[in-house]
């Protein structure tokens, strides 16, 4: 029997498990399968606290990992398929291992890229179509590519893609970015990057060459429709909460992140940090925030509950 299992291994699951080690809990993390999570799919973080320098996504969080490896904590590379949270024993169903028994759970199993939902699109993943720059864009070093999306992500994976592809489209539906300020007058400032304003992706070409050749635009304005010539396509649009492996066993929105108050789940005992919870803020240094609060809660519920 577990006192804390962290499921996840981003930065609000690492700081989970370091405070929880100095707690004395002796936690076991599940990393899933993308250790570390969303952050090591990005370049350079420039706003995390104590880093003079930016440092890149993988590099932060290989930091903290050797700081909660020093502390004690355990890994398990494995993935929950499925839970059992009705009674005080809560029970984890692994994909590789058998099940785990634990008193208390911190789920921050992140979030995971939206796409669009065409059949164009999905046919062609990994054919030309990503989520990932820092992943896939070394593959497109001279070419032509678009960005889909009007964030901080998206300002994010054109500003990379520009010093890597031929040119850098970013194609957004909206006639000014959602993306902060300092983000988006980078990209407009690029001169490898230019903006096609108002414009949605009606389909991925071309599906029966089994490779990305190009893009066809409607302007949401004027209903014109064209096509856009490039080589690949980088999807930055959102992200669906990970939470498919909590099925009723939880309280989630309407959008299907985990309900919480300071990180309590609507069953005690369990507890929730990181992007799962979070539909607004999605920095790295507010799921590190909230995976210590979740530590806490989770040191605060073992004491009360015995």
């Amino acid at each position: 029997m577990e006192n804390v299992v962290i499921i996840g291994s981003g930065p609000a699951g690492l700081t989970a498990a370091i405070y929880a080690a100095r707690a004395n809990l002796n936690p076991v993390v599940i990393e899933g399968m993308q250790p570390g999570g969303q952050l090591t799919q990005t370049s350079d973080v420039e706003n995390f606290p104590g880093f003079e320098d930016p440092i890149t996504g993988t590099g932060l969080v290989t930091a903290m990992r050797k700081q909660a490896e020093r502390l004690g904590v355990r890994y398990m590379m494995d993935e929950v398929t499925g839970c059992d949270f009705s009674g005080e024993t809560k029970r984890l169903s692994l994909m590789v291992g058998d099940t785990l028994e634990t008193r208390t759970v911190i789920i921050a199993t992140g979030a995971s890229a939206r796409y669009l939902g065409l059949e164009s699109e999905q046919k062609l993943i990994g054919k030309g179509v990503s989520a990932c720059a820092t992943c896939d864009g070394a593959f497109f070093k001279g070419r032509p590519v678009a960005v889909v999306g009007g964030g901080d992500t998206a300002m994010e994976e054109a500003l990379y893609l520009s010093r890597i592809a031929s040119h850098v489209t970013v194609i957004h539906r909206r006639d000014e970015f959602r993306a902060s300020k300092i983000m988006a007058d980078r990209v407009l400032a690029a001169p490898a990057i230019d903006v096609r304003w108002d414009s949605v992706v009606e389909e991925v070409l071309d599906v029966a060459k089994g490779e990305v050749t190009g893009l066809r635009l409607r302007n949401v304005k004027t209903q014109a429709i064209d096509d856009l010539p490039v080589e690949g396509v980088f999807m930055a649009i959102g992200h669906v909460p990970n939470t498919a492996a909590f099925d009723g066993q939880l309280e989630r929105d309407d959008e299907g992140y985990i309900v919480t108050k300071n990180t309590r789940t609507s069953v005690p005992g369990v507890f929730a940090a990181g992007d799962v919870q979070d539909r607004h803020y999605k920095q790295a240094v507010t799921a590190a925030g909230t995976g210590c609060m979740a530590a806490l809660e989770a040191e605060r519920f073992l004491v009360t509950h015995g």
